[in-house]
C-alpha cells in the first residue's frame, strides 16, 4: 500500500485502520521491544485514537514558588506545530497538577492532534467538553505552580518507561500508548498495515469454522 504523503491523512488512515496491539507487534519483530507504555497511562474516553507527531515537554517537581513558575510552559505550549501530540513527563509525580483545560484549549488551537501526560491533571469534565483527546495517569485539583516546573521542551524524555524523542510517531487507543521510533516509521506502518490485512483474513476463515492451526500456517498471525 501506498503511504498517503499528506501528514494529516496520513496519521487520519492509521485511526481509521491500525490499532496498538499490531503497532506493537511490528515493532516487536523490528527488534523495538519497549515501545508501549506503562498501563496506568489510560485515555479519558475509551474511544479516544490519537496519533501524531510527538511534542516532548519535561517537567519536574520542585516544592517552592519559582520567580517565572509558568514561563517555560507557555513557551512550550505556544510552540505547538499542527499535527503533534504533547507528551509530558512528569517523573511519575503524584502531587504536580500539570495539565488542565486551559493548557488544552491553547494546544488544540495550535493544532496539537492530543496530549500524552505521564502525570496528573485536573479540569478533567472541562477536557472531556472540548473533546481533548487526552491520555493521564489520574487527576488531581492542584494548579502546578509551587508543585512542578516545566524546564525544557522538543528534548528527549522518559514518559511511561519509553524513551521518547521529540518527532517520533505516538499512536495511543484504549490498550494503551505506543511510541514509533522516527527512523522506522515508515517500515512499521507498512508491515502493521500488511499484518492487519492477514488478520482480517484469519478472523473470515475462523468465522467460517476452520481449525486454528490451519489458519495460523496459512497467514502466520495470532
Amino acid at each position: 500500500m501506498v503511504l498517503p504523503q499528506n501528514m494529516e491523512e496520513l496519521f487520519n488512515m492509521m485511526e481509521q485502520k491500525l490499532y496498538t496491539g499490531v503497532i506493537c507487534d511490528t515493532l516487536d519483530e523490528l527488534g523495538y521491544r519497549n515501545q508501549a507504555m506503562r498501563e496506568n497511562i489510560r485515555p479519558l474516553s475509551e474511544d479516544t485514537v490519537v496519533v501524531g507527531y510527538a511534542k516532548t515537554i519535561h517537567a519536574v517537581d520542585v516544592y517552592y514558588i519559582h520567580e517565572n513558575s509558568y514561563d517555560k510552559e507557555i513557551e512550550a505550549v505556544d510552540s505547538i506545530k499542527p499535527g503533534e501530540v504533547v507528551v509530558a513527563s512528569t517523573n511519575s509525580s503524584i502531587r504536580n497538577g500539570l495539565w488542565g483545560e486551559l493548557m488544552s484549549t491553547a494546544s488544540k488551537m495550535r493544532g496539537a492532534r492530543g496530549a500524552i501526560i505521564d502525570g496528573l491533571i485536573r479540569d478533567t469534565r472541562k477536557i472531556k467538553e472540548l473533546n481533548f483527546p487526552l491520555f493521564c495517569t489520574g487527576y488531581k485539583p492542584v494548579d502546578s505552580k509551587g508543585r512542578g516546573l516545566v524546564i525544557d521542551y522538543d528534548c528527549q524524555i522518559e514518559a511511561g518507561g519509553v524513551t521518547v524523542n521529540a518527532g517520533d510517531v505516538i499512536f495511543a487507543d484504549v490498550d494503551g500508548v505506543v511510541v514509533i521510533p522516527s527512523d522506522v516509521f515508515d517500515v512499521t506502518i507498512q508491515r502493521a498495515l500488511d499484518k492487519v490485512e492477514r488478520e482480517n483474513k484469519t478472523r473470515a476463515e475462523l468465522f467460517e469454522g476452520k481449525l486454528l492451526r490451519d489458519v495460523y500456517d496459512k497467514y502466520g498471525v495470532l
